[in-house]
């Protein structure tokens, strides 16, 4: 790292890992401090680095397709805002990108779908809640209800997602973190952390019912609501097997709905 970026830094905690951003820009620490507030958390030795250059804003778009590939150990992360390059063995890397907190967002995302699956965890398209002191996590895509779900959680419930849900594989079985990837909710989940009681992947109908589903059919709902971005044979083989053990080991029911707080009720 370079003198003036080891000087101005921003650490970024998400479940439990943390991911320290270097820049001489303090503007741009800033808008990473007001965009992960509640996520930020000074480590002496963070888990991974990486120094970023900014650029004048570029012709790319985020919308453009993402491309995460490994050459000669080191991973390659490009998308139209931005592009990184990242050696997971010294635990450092940079990113070229301009001066904006949402290419740093997606980063971070690839980053810790690399980190996970090399140790049985996933991100998940899915909404997430911890009550009483147990984590359930909602999968579906755009328009199953994620949100609603998410809205809909009583009191005594912490949301720790409504979009972008974070497992992690531990000594005692599956938990559920928080994140600050958000989505119709505009705003961070809870830093919380809670094991993993069930998933549910979701249908919205005519009533509110909850169904067992066979492994098969439970693997394949988990596989669909993944999020992986690598083009790696050996990663995407982890990431299958993985699937397969958690569905082994954490109950998957399918949760049909409707719009109505009761719903609650049969999620335990």
């Amino acid at each position: 790292m370079t003198a003036a970026a080891a000087r101005s830094r921003t650490d970024i905690c998400i479940g439990d890992i943390t991911v320290a951003v270097h820049s001489s820009n303090a503007a741009f620490l800033q808008l990473l401090e007001d965009r992960y507030a509640g996520f930020l958390q000074h480590a002496a030795a963070p888990d991974y680095q990486f120094e970023v250059e900014l650029t004048p804003p570029s012709e790319g778009s985020p919308d453009d397709d993402v491309s995460v590939y490994r050459r000669n150990g080191r991973w390659l992360l490009e998308r139209g805002d931005f592009r990184a390059e990242w050696d997971p063995a010294a635990r450092q890397g940079r990113i070229r990108q301009s001066a904006n907190p949402y290419s740093i967002d997606s980063m971070l995302r690839i980053v810790h779908t690399l980190v996970l699956a090399r140790e049985g965890g996933f991100l998940m398209h899915a909404a997430s809640a911890v009550r009483n002191g147990r984590a359930f996590v909602f999968a579906g895509v755009s328009g199953a209800g994620k949100t609603t779900l998410a809205r809909l959680a009583p009191a005594d419930a912490d949301v720790l997602s409504d979009e972008i849900s974070y497992v992690r594989k531990e000594a005692g079985g599956y938990y559920a973190y928080g994140t600050p990837f958000a989505g119709e909710l505009a705003r961070s989940g809870e830093n919380l952390r809670a094991p993993l009681e069930a998933i549910y992947l979701l249908a919205q109908g005519a009533e509110n019912r909850v169904e067992t589903m066979g492994k098969a059919d439970a693997a394949r709902g988990i596989l669909a609501n993944i999020l992986f971005f690598a083009e790696d044979v050996e990663m995407v083989q982890a990431v299958f097997l993985s699937a397969l053990e958690l569905v082994e080991r954490v109950p998957v029911r399918r949760l049909t709905f409707l719009p109505d707080i009761r719903i609650w009720e049969l999620i335990h």
